[in-house]
């Protein structure tokens, strides 16, 4: 384990109570933002980062299909106008290459997450890992 996501964990609470444990242990505190999240919050989530800043596709669930609206288009290109310390990856709705794509023209990356829970359901899904990650990113 690298990173740990803990989304209800207050940034101040983090600070004073688990940064320095977080520190000690090799361990990144995976911070998320949303396309409500203040300008302030996100400059002061990058300077507490040492990994990568979550952005969420959206305030839904996890397993929607990324949608990039208008509203949705501004927030990524508010994030990465602001050019921040740490990379940026999209998640929420990251299911196949079209929504990977579209994800990485704003991010540095994206987190599929539901979709390969979904794959890791079905027969010889171990063997057929390559293939899924094949059918988000060709090599």
């Amino acid at each position: 384990v690298d990173g740990i996501i803990v989304p209800d964990l207050p940034m101040y609470e983090y600070e004073k109570l688990y940064a320095g444990y977080f520190k000690a242990n090799g361990l990144s505190n995976i911070f998320l933002v949303t396309p409500n999240t203040s300008e302030d919050r996100i400059r002061k989530i990058d300077g507490l980062s040492n990994s990568f800043i979550y952005l969420l596709s959206s305030s839904s669930i996890t397993g929607s299909n990324l949608q990039v609206s208008s509203h949705i288009e501004d927030y990524y290109k508010r994030i990465k106008a602001m050019q921040l310390t740490n990379p940026t990856i999209i998640g929420f709705g990251i299911s196949n290459s079209t929504s990977y794509n579209k994800a990485c023209e704003y991010a540095n990356g994206a987190i599929v997450g539901s979709a390969f829970v979904k794959h890791l359901a079905t027969d010889n899904y171990l063997a057929r890992i390559p293939d899924f990650i094949r059918s988000i990113k060709p090599l």
